[in-house]
């Protein structure tokens, strides 16, 4: 995506914390401007009570629903109806939920079907279904993590490798990316593997602690790295690659 792309977020703020929004903004502004910001909610129920002042810090418009039955999310229905629309009147480059409702899973899929990046911010109980329909989706607890240590973004905040090596799921993705991008000497372009995993997952290094793949897969140690000085581009390979 180009810096210039313009990001429309949608905020379900029933099933988001109100300390995620600083890392949700920060993480979407290092792939556009986002430019559309609604909070939808009940706002005369006191348990929103601290998303006010968050609205205005971030210039984010709060869109009112009543809950006009107990058995039906309002709010619910009525972000589907809103994404829906500017999906078909306005010219957005991205799409940005942040809920940890698998309701949402079909808006995502409709939003993706049109060939539009689908950004995806939840708590870790958030749905499997939803998560994987979603370009990118980052647990927003590892936002908040960010914002206690006072950094305005998230920082590499290193685990034991082996936490990486026993994460199944992880290293199947990496070593499948690495696989599908290596030369004739087994040496994969970072660059290329980053394409290839975000077009086959919504993988994010935030999930794992750090800012960019490089630093993840550093951390792993299971990986030869080489810099070329003159490009700045890095290549990795496995340690245990035979040719």
């Amino acid at each position: 995506m180009r810096n210039e792309d313009h990001i429309a977020l949608f905020i379900d703020c029933d099933n988001i914390s109100h300390r995620a929004i600083e890392g949700i903004i920060g993480e979407l502004s290092k792939y556009g401007v986002v430019n559309i910001r609604q909070a939808y909610g009940n706002w005369t129920k006191d348990n929103l009570k601290n998303w006010e002042s968050k609205l205005l810090e971030f210039a984010i418009k709060p869109i009112q629903q009543f809950d006009y039955s107990k058995q039906k999310n309002a709010t619910d229905i009525l972000m589907t109806i809103d994404a829906m629309d500017m999906l078909h009147t306005k010219k957005i480059d991205a799409f940005a939920f942040a809920t940890s409702d698998s309701d949402f899973t079909p808006v995502v899929m409709r939003v993706q079907q049109e060939g539009i990046k689908v950004f995806g911010f939840g708590e870790k109980k958030t749905p499997k279904a939803f998560m994987a329909g979603c370009s990118q989706f980052i647990f927003t607890e590892k936002l908040m993590e960010s914002e206690k240590e006072s950094e305005p973004r998230v920082r590499d905040r290193r685990k034991p490798s082996s936490d990486f090596r026993n994460d199944k799921w992880l290293i199947k993705l990496l070593d499948n990316a690495s696989e599908q991008t290596m030369d004739e000497f087994g040496w994969s372009n970072l660059a290329d593997m980053g394409i290839y995993i975000n077009n086959n997952s919504s993988f994010s290094p935030v999930n794992y602690g750090f800012k960019k793949l490089s630093s993840l897969i550093k951390a792993m140690g299971t990986y030869d790295i080489y810099m070329d000085e003159e490009s700045k581009q890095m290549s990795v390979r496995a340690k245990n690659y035979t040719a």
